[in-house]
């Protein structure tokens, strides 16, 4: 067992699940208000006060995982110095600590789902989960359960089924409760406040949502693509936003969507090099954000097949040319799920609805719209999908 006293560096949602003694702890709250690093914490210093027990942290996806809670507890064990490659099964995605497992798993792994029974429990993001996922997992969990979400979705069995349970405690949180939030973080959050109520409320203030403004109300998630590649999009990004990338095929009257890359800080040199490890070659083309015209010569330079979007027609064109198809999104395409989900037409101080949409989280959708915009936009026929 470690007998190493830790320093550890808590806000008052850790301190207020930790001390929760009842079966479900439930973290609704804002973006940035500490929930998930909150309960990576907890699971490490209840695993160091403990021994023999199993830990089980489970999101929807293992990429979506591995991005998250997989990659923070790993960070916070060595910036605690207790890691160590001997206790990490890097196959198994599982870390031994104390005489203790903790173990990742996701949804779409269900031999582990309805598996072994573990002790503590922890669904990240269970807004994602099913109910019947909800009932598989608890079954199987001895002591105590912790779920984390953001309220986006303004219908859930959550809502329902688990935080007006008697052995419940309930902890809504916003940015506010986190101390290490730097200005610049807190300002982009308070820019909601102006730009959309509704996002507002949810990321803000930490409250459920409402979806009727939601852009896209129905898209599949598949396991793999299908029909004929129509190319790439991209949208360029740097520091507050993501370069984001996309491949898009077409199978009849369905657009297939698989998420190829989001990543911050990379250099049109790094962004070419990532585009050409994905297989992509001078024959394939590539459409770009055309406000971009410096990125798109170097990238042309370093041999890709890049293209400045033609955006004449407006944003509004590219939302129809893509909503007279059915849309199907790869089950790893985390980020474009996610986006998806929240993309809505902004709405003024009334609540009444605007004719344009809420520019947050779109750096996918973006680039989706430029291919579809380039590639799809000469036939004007066909059926909307509008759900």
């Amino acid at each position: 067992m470690i007998q190493a006293k830790i320093d550890i560096e808590t806000t008052n949602v850790f301190n207020k699940a930790y001390a929760s003694t009842d079966r479900i702890t439930c973290l609704q709250g804002g973006t940035r208000s500490s929930k998930t690093y909150s309960l990576c914490q907890l699971f490490i210093v209840k695993a160091l006060q403990e021994t023999g027990k199993v830990f089980t942290i489970v999101r929807k996806t293992l990429p979506a995982l591995k991005g998250t809670a997989y990659r923070d507890v790993l960070n916070i064990l060595k910036e605690l110095e207790i890691y160590s490659e001997e206790y990490h099964n890097k196959s198994e995605l599982s870390y031994s600590l104390n005489g203790n497992l903790i173990e990742f798993i996701s949804v779409d792994q269900p031999q582990k789902i309805r598996g072994r029974k573990r002790n503590y429990l922890w669904l990240n993001e269970a807004n994602e989960l099913d109910f019947e996922t909800w009932i598989q997992l608890t079954l199987r969990c001895t002591e105590q359960i912790y779920l984390d979400y953001n309220p986006s979705d303004p219908y859930s069995w959550i809502y329902e089924k688990v935080i007006t349970r008697d052995d419940c405690t309930f902890i809504k949180s916003t940015y506010l409760a986190n101390p290490f939030l730097d200005n610049d973080t807190i300002a982009e959050i308070e820019r909601l406040k102006e730009l959309d109520p509704d996002y507002w409320r949810v990321y803000g203030l930490g409250e459920i949502g409402s979806m009727s403004t939601q852009i896209f109300r129905q898209f599949n998630l598949v396991d793999d693509v299908q029909g004929r590649l129509i190319g790439y999009g991209l949208d360029f990004g740097f520091t507050n936003s993501p370069s984001a990338m996309v491949a898009v095929y077409q199978h009849d009257d369905s657009l297939y969507i698989k998420e190829m890359l989001y990543e911050k800080r990379l250099t049109n040199t790094d962004l070419a090099n990532k585009i050409k490890e994905f297989g992509v070659s001078r024959q394939d083309e590539i459409i770009c954000d055309s406000a971009e015209p410096k990125s798109i010569t170097e990238l042309y330079r370093l041999n890709l097949n890049v293209k400045a979007a033609k955006k004449g027609a407006g944003i509004h064109l590219g939302i129809d040319i893509m909503r007279r198809y059915k849309l199907n999104i790869t089950k790893d395409s985390t980020n474009a799920i996610k986006e998806f989900r929240t993309y809505k037409w902004a709405t003024d101080k009334n609540g009444d609805v605007l004719n344009t949409p809420v520019k947050i989280n779109d750096h996918l959708i973006d680039a989706v719209r430029y291919l579809c915009l380039n590639k799809l936009a000469i036939n004007h026929s066909g059926k909307y999908y509008i759900l």
